[in-house]
């Protein structure tokens, strides 16, 4: 059994000494491209500026004769691109697949330097990230990185779901989970194809009423992800990584991806894919506090002091436990307030009404 205090140790002579916290960065939307697509690769240095994370994808969508073009393309936009304060990310293939191996082989030696994330598909638990982990510290020394790149999971097989509080804490690479909903019900045998997003007919429906009975029923439509989802919240902020929701397929509903992505936000989830730039905007939104939140929380903790005892503010008792939620929105809202001004005037705002009322 081997002592807690290799955990961390780097595992290989010469690689970069882990990570003994995660830093937070925003990272409301987890932009995808595809980097061997030419006319979107083009897109890139337009677009970074616009997300707190932009993906490389080299997994799903990318055809079996197109993976090496989009690692190679990869390569080649991170050479040549200024990504400022957008983190740059990867999807690598799934370990089962012949060109993972090759994918981290290139990555690393070539732009591990420019790559803040690395995101695994389909682990299924902390074996697999002990082989990730292993290999990128052999890369990292090999390349002479400075610091460690992180490791993100995709939560998509009924066995990672069974395993992800141990997949959470298996290495201090580990920066968050997503949860993958399309292979995650193909996995359980679910009987939906829809990617991310609830189904009309898993609902509960209303008692009967009325004369015999007979009164019409409303049904209300329920939350497929709910389970994995708060799961998945739980693990994470149990190791100290983030949580996100991943995919949401049905671009031209953003009524629903906007409800969806909420949920997610409200359960602990810190951001979501993007698919497409019509969700970039829902999810900066969405994972953003709400202004009038804010200047509440601001409000509260002041009123607080050091946070112990209990007030009363507008007829509403705060203790303990509503200052510590506060801390976590006001945060949030002075990262977020860090990387884009726009927020940062609303909140501040939003705080000089508060005050005047």
């Amino acid at each position: 059994m081997r002592s807690p205090k290799d955990f961390f140790r780097p595992l290989a002579v010469g690689a970069p000494t882990p990570v003994r916290e995660v830093p937070f960065r925003p990272s409301r939307m987890i932009h995808f491209f595809d980097p061997g697509n030419e006319k979107m690769a083009a897109k890139v240095p337009a677009i970074a500026p616009t997300v707190d994370v932009l993906l490389g994808n080299l997994e799903d969508a990318v055809a079996a004769d197109r993976k090496e073009a989009a690692r190679s393309g990869l390569v080649k936009i991170a050479k040549a691109t200024d990504f400022g304060d957008t983190q740059l990310w990867t999807r690598i293939n799934s370990l089962d697949s012949p060109w993972a191996l090759d994918d981290l082989l290139t990555l690393v030696t070539e732009i591990g330097d420019k790559l803040d994330v690395i995101m695994v598909p389909k682990v299924e638990g902390a074996e697999d990230i002990h082989y990730v982990d292993r290999l990128l510290a052999q890369l990292e020394a090999k390349a002479q990185i400075q610091r460690p790149i992180l490791v993100h999971a995709i939560l998509e097989t009924a066995t990672g779901v069974a395993n992800v509080e141990e997949i959470a804490g298996a290495s201090p690479r580990m920066q968050g989970i997503s949860l993958g909903p399309a292979d995650l019900a193909a996995s359980r045998r679910m009987k939906t194809t829809r990617v991310g997003g609830g189904h009309p007919g898993y609902l509960v429906r209303e008692d009967p009423h009325g004369p015999d009975g007979a009164a019409p029923r409303a049904t209300f439509q329920q939350d497929l992800w709910h389970y994995t989802l708060a799961r998945m919240v739980d693990a994470c902020a149990a190791h100290g990584i983030l949580p996100y929701y991943g995919p949401f397929g049905d671009i031209k509903d953003t009524t629903a991806c906007e409800d969806q992505f909420r949920n997610a936000f409200l359960l602990g989830c810190v951001g979501a894919w993007s698919l497409h730039p019509v969700q970039i905007d829902i999810a900066k939104r969405v994972f953003s506090p709400a202004p009038a939140d804010v200047a509440w929380a601001r409000k509260v903790i002041e009123a607080m002091g050091d946070g112990t005892g209990a007030v009363m503010i507008d007829g509403k008792m705060q203790d303990d436990a509503t200052y510590k939620q506060c801390q976590v929105v006001v945060q949030l809202a002075e990262a977020l307030a860090a990387r884009d001004p726009e927020l940062r005037d609303a909140y501040a705002a939003a705080e000089s009404r508060q005050n005047k009322e």
